[in-house]
């Protein structure tokens, strides 16, 4: 049976996405796996599918390149573009994912997304933590283009501290004008990749605690992203938005 896909890349975060309103698509890891594969199948760092909802607008399905699910924040923002142009909503939206119900809104080409209120990242001495959906260890670091991220991220994401269920892992360098750069290794794709939005927002949360102000503008090697929120006293944050492009890049079919 062929299905038609869609491609879509948040700051180089891309995904096949797959209008599942009518169910015809299984979740079939073993499938997702090979549809994302790169040298194999499509190639992506993961899968959406957009399903029917009861209540809200729709439901994101989201699935890893391994086939593992968590939160994807740019994977989100991508899931509502594409419920944008198949005509599901307009200019905003209520859905769900796998980490509870999420608002995002449409504004000049952009998607804003609004994250779930946070504590504070837990502070240790070489790094910062938090799980926002998805599991984030930060490291703040000179020179972030030139780290090894493939490798040293490969270390902590598989090391006894995050066994067994691994963490991604950021590396932020603080620039100019209230600006970071981050770079992330994904748990799932099991690489770098050019962008993370739920890493982008942990590390912006992180870099907060260094005295940077909302709004802190990201750079991440696949583009330029925004991350605005309230800080309150007891340095937990609500009101956080992750703010960026989602972009269709072309349309296809695959034979499952």
């Amino acid at each position: 049976m062929n299905i038609t896909f869609y491609k879509y890349q948040g700051t180089g975060n891309d995904f096949v996405m797959i209008d599942n309103r009518e169910g015809m698509f299984p979740h079939d890891t073993q499938l997702v796996t090979q549809m994302c594969d790169r040298k194999f199948g499509i190639g992506a760092d993961g899968l959406i599918l957009i399903e029917n909802h009861e209540t809200l607008d729709f439901e994101m399905v989201y699935f890893n390149a391994d086939g593992s699910q968590s939160l994807c924040g740019n994977g989100s923002r991508c899931a509502v573009a594409f419920a944008n142009f198949l005509g599901v909503i307009k200019e905003h939206t209520s859905f769900l994912t796998i980490d509870g119900e999420y608002e995002a809104d449409i504004k000049g080409g952009l998607v804003h997304l609004h994250m779930q209120d946070q504590h504070s990242p837990e502070r240790f001495d070489s790094h910062y933590f938090l799980n926002n959906g998805s599991p984030h260890h930060i490291e703040f670091v000179e020179n972030a283009v030139e780290k090894d991220v493939f490798t040293k991220g490969a270390a902590i994401r598989y090391s006894d501290t995050y066994s067994p269920h691994g963490t991604n892992v950021n590396f932020v360098e603080v620039k100019t004008n209230n600006t970071i750069f981050v770079r992330t290794y994904e748990r799932g794709v099991e690489d770098e990749t050019l962008s993370c939005g739920t890493g982008i927002t942990a590390s912006a949360l992180a870099a907060a605690d260094k005295g940077l102000k909302s709004p802190i503008a990201i750079e991440a090697k696949g583009g330029q992203l925004e991350v605005q929120f309230e800080q309150s006293s007891n340095n937990s944050f609500t009101n956080i938005w992750l703010i960026g492009p989602a972009k269709q890049v072309f349309v296809g079919q695959f034979d499952i």
